[in-house]
This record gives structure tokens, sequence and C-alpha cells, in this order.
């Protein structure tokens, strides 16, 4: 269990048996113990920890919270009272818990025993799946696939440490009117580049990337496309480009720090039938109907705006359509957890989607869908529109390209994912405390290089155990303690929250600790049991950093 953990179980007994107390001797009336909860207030001076139980009685006691609560702290007996510095009853009616700063010191030994596991928890049985970019393989991945992939991969992160097992999807878009269309392009383009006078399509993918594609279909095959029908043409040079734009987006993402179990192909389940058998489903329960010879799925019923179209006229199936048979087919692996990373342009989906689920059968409640808001790159205070390479978007190999992948990946997760990211690539590529991976990543060089200081001063840090934590008084040694011990929680807190901006934030802030820390107190001094205990201090520091930056795919330097 974690330390916050361990404190709140502690708190909650306490709270408990002062309840029963109470309501044994009659001061207190009420029925059920209410589900209460115990948090960490957001100022310090609110406490260690703080419950909201009062306010949860208030109904069944007929007490006003503020009395309750003076009560239950009045209930609080001699020997659990002791454990803290002082409980009091706050605003209108919590109860907030001082604790005694003791048991931050057997916080160093948690996190050296763990090492790089510190902040994971126990397995908890339980299957998630984190589907995310999943961008259509007809162009290069942009800013929002960019944002995505950090999105997402950091998330799946978080899920595996707070204790469940992860598998990271992308949904491979290769079925179609979007293909086929592709297709067409591909066709115009080659014949256009062979020499022929032929029209663009008018929605056509024009895009330079398109026409590389096409040259590369020319330098290994010619011009003998040309002896071929169009459909076999435009199906031989789908298949190619649709083989090549997979291998980039693989190649590009794996050098974003990401990496993928499985690649789902839309086209499978096209290939099964699973598509005409989620409609039949849907049809066996009434929730499809024909209107102008199209089928449509009863979307309204589930909060949606109108019905949904899953089969037009021509007897074709809708994206949506494959979609719902794409997201039945996570639920029928075994996935008790789905989450998918979309762009904020899907909002509208979102209601009709669970919908569907809800109408083969499924809890809604276990998909989860997180919609991110857009990306403004910056340089130098100009909006930043067009790549210089292309004259198109900037794609992400030219943004790693320009920032790395560290300061890129930190940058897409460091505001929520509902919030519009201002992406400064001038601030990103500074090597000062104002780029805040910088920031970061220069503490925890700065550690390493105090042991590198203290090795060539022929100074070695003794067992763990034989070091005495309680020499760590100061007030920023115990800020540096007590964010450490806040570290497993967050995990924990962002993996349920779907937060995964929460680890930046929360690194930033251990960053900064470490930073004033540093400017008021010498590690290596002349009082050695002093110097043992910084070092240690120094040493869980390091460690929980490097596993923070380690969730969010950024590395850990040892020296800047």
């Amino acid at each position: 269990m974690n330390p916050i953990e361990a404190n709140k179980s502690v708190i909650k007994v306490i709270i408990d048996e002062a309840l029963v107390n109470a309501r044994q001797k009659g001061s207190l009336t009420f029925q059920d113990i209410p589900d209460y909860v115990i948090e960490i207030p957001r100022e310090k001076g609110h406490g260690d920890f703080a419950s909201n139980i009062a306010m949860l009685l208030a109904r069944q006691a007929r007490m006003a919270p503020k009395t309750i609560a003076g009560i239950i702290v009045a209930e609080i007996d001699g020997d659990n009272s002791r454990r803290f510095e002082k409980i009091e009853v706050a605003g209108a009616g919590f109860i907030n818990f001082f604790l005694y700063n003791d048991w931050l010191y057997d916080i160093p030994a948690q996190v050296i025993q763990s090492g790089d596991k510190y902040g994971y928890s126990p397995p908890l049985g339980l299957k998630v799946q984190v589907e995310f970019v999943s961008a259509n393989p007809t162009g290069n991945l942009h800013m929002g696939n960019a944002r995505g992939g950090a999105i997402g991969d950091t998330l799946a992160n978080i899920l595996q440490r707070a204790g469940y097992e992860v598998e990271r999807e992308f949904y491979v878009n290769d079925a179609g009117n979007q293909m086929e269309i592709f297709a067409e392009s591909l066709e115009a383009r080659y014949l256009q580049l062979t020499g022929h006078d032929v029209l663009f399509p008018e929605n056509g993918y024009a895009g330079p990337d398109v026409i590389q594609t096409v040259k590369n279909i020319i330098k290994e095959k010619g011009q003998s496309l040309l002896e071929l029908p169009s459909p076999a043409r435009r199906q031989l040079m789908g298949e190619y480009a649709l083989k090549e734009k997979q291998a980039y987006i693989k190649e590009t993402l794996l050098n974003f720090g990401i990496e993928y179990d499985v690649w789902f192909s839309e086209q499978s389940l096209h290939e099964a039938g699973k598509i005409e058998e989620v409609i039949r489903k849907l049809t066996e329960k009434d929730f499809l109907y024909e209107q102008d010879g199209a089928l449509w799925f009863k979307s309204t019923f589930y909060g949606d705006e109108k019905d949904e179209v899953i089969k037009r006229a021509n007897g074709l199936t809708t994206y949506f359509a494959a979609d719902i048979a794409y997201h039945e087919d996570k639920f029928a692996r075994g996935f008790d957890w789905v989450i998918n990373v979309w762009g904020a342009d899907h909002h509208g989906h979102v209601a009709r989607m669970k919908g569907a689920m809800q109408a083969l059968g499924y809890d809604p409640a276990r998909l989860d869908i997180l919609l991110m808001q857009l990306v403004r790159l910056y340089r130098g205070g100009n909006i930043v529109r067009m790549s210089k390479r292309t004259g198109t978007t900037v794609s992400l190999d030219e943004l790693i390209e320009e920032v790395g992948k560290d300061a890129a990946r930190f940058f897409f997760v460091m505001r929520s994912p509902d919030s519009h990211l201002d992406f400064d690539l001038q601030l990103a590529k500074q090597q000062t405390q104002d780029n805040p991976v910088y920031y970061v990543q220069y503490a925890h060089a700065r550690i390493c290089s105090i042991f590198r200081q203290a090795e060539g001063a022929g100074i070695t840090l003794p067992d763990w155990s034989e070091i005495d934590c309680r020499l760590l008084n100061s007030e920023e040694e115990l800020a540096l303690l007590r964010k450490i011990a806040d570290f497993p929680e967050e995990i924990i807190i962002a993996g349920r929250t779907l937060a995964p901006h929460r680890i930046a934030r929360y690194v930033l802030d251990l960053a900064g600790l470490f930073h004033s820390f540093y400017n008021h107190h010498r590690v290596l001094n002349d009082d050695v049991p002093l110097q043992n205990a910084r070092l240690l201090l120094m040493a869980v520091t390091r460690i929980t950093i490097k596993n923070a930056l380690d969730i969010l795919g950024v590395n850990a330097p040892q020296q800047m």
C-alpha cells in the first residue's frame, strides 16, 4: 500500500470508531456511515488530510455539519489522537488532520527498496485497452496525432503503474470511402507523372507525400501499371501506399517513443463479417429502423442530437457501423475498460458510440473517450502554420527533428487534454530553466552531479538502514519528503481520472522543491550524519524524478 493510502486507511478506521462511539453514547443518530472521502487539502494550512464526513452525515443526524465534526473529533480517543499533531474542525465542517513528521522518515526506505518500481501499485487483475492516434494512412502525422500519441502513451504508462494490464492499439483505417479516394489520387498522380493529361480528383489527397509515394512506385514498377485496367491499378497502388504509410507511421511513432501491442485492421472487420453481424444484432434488439432506403441507429435514444445512418440506401455500410463492430470486438476480446483518445472534433460521436455499446448489452461506463483540443505552434510569438520543407502543415517528424522527442512529449502532456495547447518551438529548444522539460531534466542531472562530486571526494553512502532520516527537519527537506510520498497516489489519481498532465505537473513541482532545497542547503558538508541523510534524500529524489519522467516517455540525463 502506498504511504498516502496507508495514512488514509488509518484515519478512516479512527473516524469510523469515533462515529460508532458517538452513536452508542447517543450524541449522534444515524443509520449508516456514508461513503465519505479523505483527501489531501489543496492548501498546506488545512492539514495533511481532510474529511467531508460531517457534511455527508448532516441529513441523517439532523445537525449542522460543524457540530457533527466537533462531536467526531471529541470522540477520537487518546491513543488515536496522539497520532496527530492536531485535529481541527474547519470551514463548514471539514475535519483536518495534521500528522507529525515521523511518517515521512519511512519514505526513503520505501523508495530505495522499490527503486525503479517506486510508484507502482499491485496488479488489479483488470485488462485495459488504450487506443490512440489511429491516423488515416493517407498522409503524414500532424500535430493532433502528435498530441494524441503523447497523451495516449503516457496514459498507458500511468495505468500500467496503477496496476492494470494494459494493451496499446492502433486502429488502421484501411477500408471504406477514404481508401477509394486515396487510390484514385494515387492513380491520377501516377498518370500525370507518366505523361498523361488527367484531372486530379476534386476531393483527392493532394499532399506532397502522395507525389513522393507515386515516385517510389514508378521507381519500382516503372510504367508497367499503365497496362492494367483502372480498378486493378488502383488496388495495386493502394496496397503499395498503405504498406508504405504504415511503415512510415510505425517508424515515426517509434522515434516518438511509442510502440503498439496491436495494429488492428478495419478491413478485417469487413472480411470477418463482423459489421453485418453487429447490424443483425441491433436489428434484433429493435435499435435500427429503415427510412429512405437507409438503415438508421436510434442514437437519439441515448442523448444524441439525431439518429445516425449505419447502412446507406446504396447498401454500403458507414464508418459508424464499422466503429460499432470494432468496439464490440474490443469488449469481446475481454477488456474490462476501453479508452479512446480522440480529437475534440469527434465530440458528437461520443454519445452515439456509448449508446451503441449499451444497445449491444455492454455497460457504457466501461468505455471512456478522452477528447483533446487543438495544438497551435508558435515560434518567437508568431503562429507557425506551414512546414518549411513541404509548404503544408508541420509534421511530427519535423517537430521531433527540431525540438527533440523529450521536449515534444513533455509539452504535449503538460496541459489537460481538454485545454487548447500553445506549443512554443523556441521555448522548447531553450537550454534554460524557463523550459519546463529542461528544468526537470536539469534537476535530475544536478543530483547525479552531486553523487559524482561525492565519489570524487571519496565519500561513500552507508546502507540506508544506518542513516538517521530524522536529521532532515528543515522546511525544504520535509517538503521534498512529502512530495515524494505523494507519487504513488498521484499515479493512481491520474489513471482513475484519465489525467496524464498530473504527472507532468507533479514532476515539475518536485523539481522545483529540489531546486529550492539545493539553493538553501549544502549536501556535502562537514556534518557526516547530516551529509548522509541529505545524500539519501538526493538518492530518493533522483529515483522519483526518473520514474516520473519514464511515465512521460522522457529521458532522465545524468549530465547536461
